[in-house]
């Protein structure tokens, strides 16, 4: 098997799919330009033409709304937006008319349309540039939300997003694009709604969403050394999310710390919290930790960056401090 990296799974997940159904096409803006979506759309328009790679003017309302329609007459369109925060301009198609679509129509009519957006963080943008707004679309019944962590994520989720039949937003982190991992060559599929446990352990659950996957990987490393035994999921989809591989983990350890590098209220992680301490309260050892952003929006500052965004040490931190908490501290609390 291959190693590729994260954007070119993605690419190679496009290829495939418009070389195997001419129904597929790429619509958006910056199709055409490595600034926009760097290698993760490499060459495509060169071998599909440009009436299939369409590269569209800024217009991120009528773009999306475009394609689903196109979505609902027949097509599988993939909608491309190389910033998330500008495709809070097409809320209104996605969530009125794709997320409703086969629900109004009581299925007999669907919107397969997958909406792609990148999750552009750091590089000192700012505020407008960086934002992980994955819980506003799960909140939203009828879209299915996945965020890959690894290059055969990457790839496999795209060709079951766009094989699935209803509207998948597909968010990917330009932080993943150089991070290498074995990619088959043929088309493959991975399920929408399970995640991988990418660590076992004992001691602790660490759940992580898209690139604190990686950052949960080096975090079990470190705590391993100092006798802690992390176990850690690489969630995958948090819409819908695998809450019986979660809970059957913390069930094993006891102890959960959630990885998510969004806003703490109102965020994945808070239902994930939600969920494990209803259905493993009577094993839970300790309170839910959470690793998350600051209250704030994002800074344009390099120094503030650093500070900003969580790290694997700040999810070792969080380990060892669920891991201090006596045994039984929690159900004792509440007696």
């Amino acid at each position: 098997m291959r190693i590729i990296n994260y954007a070119s799974a993605i690419c190679e997940a496009h290829r495939q799919l418009m070389k195997s159904d001419p129904r597929v096409f790429i619509i958006g803006q910056g199709l055409w330009s490595p600034w926009y979506a760097g290698s993760s759309l490499k060459d495509l328009d060169k071998q599909f033409g440009k009436n299939r790679v369409i590269d569209t003017p800024v217009c991120e309302n009528a773009v999306t709304a475009a394609a689903i329609g196109a979505a609902i007459s027949g097509m599988r369109p993939i909608v491309f937006h190389p910033r998330m925060d500008f495709m809070l301009l097409a809320m209104d198609p996605i969530i009125n008319q794709a997320a409703n679509w086969s629900y109004m129509f009581a299925g007999k009519s669907n919107a397969p349309v997958v909406i792609r957006s990148v999750i552009n963080r750091g590089g000192e943008q700012g505020a407008q540039h960086s934002q992980a707004l994955q819980a506003l679309l799960a909140h939203i019944p009828g879209l299915k939300v996945v965020m890959p962590a690894t290059p055969y994520d990457a790839k496999g989720l795209m060709i079951a997003a766009v094989k699935d039949g209803n509207p998948v937003m597909y968010i990917d982190d330009r932080w993943l694009y150089e991070i290498e991992g074995a990619v088959p060559e043929e088309m493959y599929s991975v399920e929408i709604g399970k995640a991988a446990i990418r660590r076992k352990g004992k001691d602790v659950t660490i759940v992580a969403i898209s690139y604190m996957a990686k950052l949960a990987l080096e975090a079990g490393k470190a705590l391993a050394k100092n006798g802690i035994d992390a176990e850690v999921i690489d969630l995958r989809s948090v819409k819908p999310w695998d809450a019986d591989m979660v809970c059957s983990s913390v069930k094993k350890t006891g102890r959960l710390v959630v990885a998510e590098a969004a806003w703490k209220t109102c965020g994945v992680s808070a239902d994930i919290a939600a969920v494990v301490s209803r259905e493993a309260f009577d094993r839970l050892e300790a309170p839910v930790e959470r690793v998350t952003l600051p209250e704030t929006p994002a800074p344009a500052s390099k120094a503030l960056e650093a500070g900003y965004y969580p790290s694997a040490t700040d999810i070792v931190k969080a380990a060892e401090k669920t891991i201090s908490r006596r045994k039984n501290g929690l159900q004792s609390a509440l007696r």
